[in-house]
């Protein structure tokens, strides 16, 4: 494990630590379940989870790290690849994306093309993909339209419940 693994790890323990404190903070509103408080102590408490997770090398194996980078005479070879370099601009443009094209499509089809994309770029197959990309909108729009009572664009495809 390196150092800055560790260092990372609880960087973001202390801050989703920081966020479920100041969610547990806040005063839930009188006759709802489920109020403004709810969602920084769930973000903040799965942000340190994963902190943890990273900081203790959990689910993790570094002898793997050595198999996947290929060494040409003792050197690592940079991946390379045509859209590689374009990948630290994926998540900026699918943000505006989203921003620009989900009142108009709504925010099913602007989530599904969005998981579509992020997943092929991340090196998934088309038949993980599509089932993903098909689902997790859906799934979301349930929990927070549904749920959290959080209004999404509805756009072309309003949805039957």
């Amino acid at each position: 494990m390196h150092l800055s693994d560790r260092v990372t790890g609880l960087f973001l323990v202390g801050l989703g630590a920081a966020a479920a404190y100041g969610g547990w903070l806040l005063p839930p509103v009188p006759g709802q379940p489920v109020g403004p408080n709810v969602f920084p102590l769930v973000i903040g408490s799965g942000l340190a989870l994963c902190g943890l997770a990273i900081a203790f090398g959990i689910g993790h194996s570094f002898e793997e790290e050595e198999e996947i980078i290929p060494l040409e005479g003792g050197q690592a070879i940079a991946p390379t690849g045509r859209l590689y370099g374009l990948r630290a601009l994926l998540p900026p443009a699918l943000l505006l994306f989203y921003v620009m094209v989900a009142d108009r499509l709504g925010f099913i089809i602007t989530a599904a093309l969005i998981v579509y994309v992020t997943a092929t770029a991340l090196g998934a197959r088309w038949k993980l993909s599509l089932p993903l990309a098909a689902l997790a909108p859906m799934g979301i729009h349930l929990i927070f339209s549904k749920l959290l009572r959080v209004p999404l664009p509805i756009g072309l495809l309003p949805m039957p419940w």
